[in-house]
């Protein structure tokens, strides 16, 4: 996670956000985060209901469906995985053992 934290200012709405993901410079995903499933705010609902929520608590949401099993094609060590959310940024990483 990072390099830094967007502060909720700068986010708009959170449910309508464009992202993108790419494997080895090959886009894999255009989606926006109005596909997901469950709504943050439906998240952090089910969440605190079940357990105490303090500031710095991180919720990983997961992706919209469309990649990995959808392809049957899975991440393997030395891929390099990029992803962007607009107004947030974009980071990469490689995958390791």
């Amino acid at each position: 996670m990072g390099p830094a934290i967007t502060p909720t200012q700068f986010i708009g709405d959170p449910m309508n956000l464009n992202m993108s993901l790419w494997v080895n410079d090959e886009q894999v995903q255009v989606s926006n985060t109005s596909q997901m499933i469950f709504s943050v705010q439906e998240q952090i609902e089910f969440l605190s209901s079940r357990i105490t929520m303090l500031p710095g608590d991180v919720i990983l949401t997961g992706t919209p469906a469309g990649v990995g099993m959808a392809h049957n094609k899975f991440l393997k060590t030395g891929d390099v995985v990029r992803q962007s959310i607009e107004n947030i940024g974009e980071f990469s990483f490689e995958i390791t053992d």
